[in-house]
């Protein structure tokens, strides 16, 4: 249950004064429904203006404070916009513009004839000098306005900067002197404000150690959480397994384990054969072999007389699994079965029966294996794919079907820098595929210009003709008025328009069924094209599909698109990529995309991704793996992780645990930051 100190935090933003049905629309589509949320929505930016005696001294397009009378009042037609023709001490003018709301308020605050202090950013319209709802008016005290540094918040439509500020300013008032959670020595050496401070600060200018602190505050509640888990997991009562290997001395796999398999191998079974359950996380990238490593765990099991379960987040890829399983253990008389949620009837009761009395041995399914009617006879591993798409509470939820709580294997196609890794993972030990099978393609990457998109569309022509398959990918479902973005129902509408029935489309907005229906008409070879947003970034193992084009490749990472990448290059032909680029390239974008070419180590890349978003690059801010955080970004995360896990650390092993006098403060942080489940794992430990 949440401290009381903080539930003035959590209290529902429609409490704040001001804010009606009206203003709780465009605050909920920012997240903002709580106090806290408010707290912690800190500034994108901040304004600093400069004083001018006159407009002519300043720069369009430049932040500036200056004495303004008013001369002529211009309402428009309709729709229009109002104008306040205003001059300067020398006689030149500016247009005061106000769109979407009445003269009324403007001709209060700025009346003819009377000199005031308006501040804005100075733009040009036409030949006229203009000032889009100037940010301050003031009848005195310009000084005082060029020194104020204004923040400037992310807003969502119906929502001004002036009415963001005002409600910021409302939950600041909410917040209480919470106790120090923070290691003495460390505070002190990095010199952080408290709490308190930190947050009012991160809303004003002197903003730099008060954000490091509050991005710390978050990291170390994550450190901590899952450094519960750890500890509550090693608690636990797992069930030791000592596969004898006479059913893995049966596989007659077409290819040699890598050393790396061979490693993971070995590290798996080590945690199997102890007492306490395993947490282990399998990164691998595309095409290392996470699969083979998983059903060498699941054989393993299945030799020391137990059963094994392997999670897919979708119904496609848990078909893939089942149909790879199948194939490579044919021989070892090991039945496998496949249950998801479309199974029922009698096929169903026929699984659930196997499963209950033990002559199913393996089952690979979606969710509906953890349903409540399916029970097993004696669970013993289960493994989890793609396991960014799961966060914490679902893999615990997941162990609870076994007698005692079942080992654990979590499966990666990302490949995750180290510090993301221990931020997202951090309550699991950590196996690397870092070999790629002897034999296996290099898929050959180009860069090519956005204007040749013609040729690229013939060249996707003479390779359907040859009977291969392709995918195209874009940006966006849909383009917006605003940004020339590549969309994909515009490029599905094109190419179906050049090759018809042979092209589908999938994209997240479309209904399961629909998308699924797609994605099986393309697996099946029926479809030769596939229009898509990143929904096929893991999971679409198509061999026949030889040819990836990535349309505006810029806007991606380099890590998600290193997992496009991966979908080609996964039979025994040749694969191309090509990615699309638009003329704005950024020196930033440049260097992504030179990386790409230059090499297919997805590690490699995953580390690159990292260093160049610490460098401010906006574009493709999604990490593939997203990282939980809302206030640290990539290069605090990397600058102040091992702090935080080091800390953690320290709290935990050192000073008492959650049960000391910093542990009672370190458990509202825990509250604070939403990661309570850490807490109520101890106490259920």
């Amino acid at each position: 249950m949440r401290p009381e100190m903080l539930n003035p935090l959590f209290a529902a933003t429609d409490g704040l004064k001001g804010v009606g049905p009206g203003l709780a629309r465009p605050l909920e589509k920012l997240g903002l429904t709580r106090v806290r949320d408010l707290a912690y929505h800190l500034p994108e930016r901040f304004v600093q203006r400069r004083a001018i005696a006159s407009l002519d001294v300043a720069s369009v397009g430049e932040q500036v404070v200056v004495a303004l009378t008013p001369r002529e009042y211009r309402s428009a037609a309709g729709r229009g916009p109002f104008r306040i023709m205003a001059e300067d001490d020398l006689g030149d003018y500016v247009s005061l513009t106000y769109f979407g709301r009445n003269g009324g308020w403007a001709k209060k605050q700025l009346p003819l004839g009377e000199r005031r202090w308006v501040a804005g950013r100075l733009d040009q319209f036409g030949q006229t000098l203009q000032m889009v709802h100037p940010d301050h008016v003031s009848e005195e005290g310009g000084a005082a306005l060029s020194t104020l540094c204004e923040p400037v918040y992310a807003l969502s439509e119906g929502l001004t900067q002036g009415r963001l500020q005002a409600l910021v300013a409302q939950a600041l008032e909410h917040l209480a002197d919470l106790p120090e959670w923070i290691e003495p020595g460390l505070l002190a050496k990095m010199g952080w404000p408290t709490w308190r401070e930190a947050i009012a600060l991160a809303h004003k200018g002197e903003h730099a150690l008060a954000r490091d602190r509050l991005a710390y505050d978050e990291l170390l509640a994550n450190s901590l959480a899952l450094m519960l888990v750890r500890t509550a997991n090693r608690a636990r009562i797992g069930t030791p397994l000592h596969g004898d290997g006479h059913l893995r001395a049966l596989l007659n796999l077409p290819f040699a384990l890598t050393g790396a398999q061979l490693r993971s191998i070995r590290e798996i079974e080590d945690d199997m054969q102890q007492g306490a359950p395993m947490l282990r996380l399998l990164q691998g990238d595309v095409g290392s072999g996470k699969t083979a490593v998983a059903l060498h765990a699941m054989l393993a099991a299945v030799e020391a007389g137990a059963q094994a379960a392997m999670l897919a987040p979708t119904e496609i890829l848990a078909r893939q699994h089942y149909e790879t399983l199948t194939r490579m253990a044919k021989g070892t008389g090991v039945e496998i079965a496949l249950l998801t949620g479309r199974d029922k009837g009698r096929a169903r009761e026929s699984i659930l029966m196997g499963l209950l009395d033990g002559s199913i041995q393996i089952c690979v399914g979606t969710h509906a294996i953890f349903q409540d009617a399916v029970a097993y006879r004696n669970l013993a591993l289960v493994v989890i794919d793609e396991q960014h798409r799961f966060g914490v509470g679902q893999r615990l939820l997941l162990t609870q079907k076994g007698r005692r709580t079942p080992h654990c294997l979590a499966m990666t196609a990302t490949p995750i820098p180290r510090t993301l890794t221990l931020a997202q993972y951090g309550e699991m030990d950590v196996s690397r595929l870092d070999e790629m099978p002897p034999g296996r393609q290099a898929i050959d990457t180009r860069v090519v210009a956005l204007d040749r998109l013609a040729d690229v569309v013939e060249g996707v022509g003479r390779h359907l003709a040859k009977g291969g398959q392709a995918y195209w990918v874009c940006p966006m479902v849909r383009e917006l008025e605003s940004e020339d973005i590549a969309a994909a129902e515009a490029r599905f509408a094109a190419l179906t328009a050049r090759f018809g029935d042979d092209v589908v489309l999938v994209h997240g907005q479309l209904r399961p069924e629909a998308k699924d229906a797609a994605m099986e008409r393309f697996a099946s070879g029926i479809a030769k094209v596939l229009v898509a947003t990143t929904v096929i970034e893991v999971g679409v193992d198509v061999p026949n599909a030889t040819l990836m084009v990535i349309e505006q490749a810029e806007r991606f990472g380099l890590a998600q698109l290193h997992q496009l990448r991966g979908r080609v290059g996964r039979g025994s032909e040749a694969s191309t990529c090509l990615l699309l680029r638009g003329d704005a390239l950024s020196e930033t974008g440049r260097e992504r995309l030179a990386l790409m070419r230059e090499t297919q180590d997805g590690f490699l890349l995953a580390e690159e991704d990292l260093r160049l978003r610490g460098g401010g690059e906006l574009l493709g801010t999604r990490q593939s793996g997203e990282t939980p955080f809302r206030v640290a970004d990539f290069e605090q995360i990397a600058r102040l992780l091992p702090l935080a896990h080091d800390d953690a650390r320290l709290l935990i092993e050192r000073d008492g645990g959650l049960d000391s006098p910093r542990g009672e403060a370190a458990r509202l942080l825990l509250y604070l930051f939403e990661r309570d489940w850490g807490v109520q794992l101890l106490r259920g430990g």
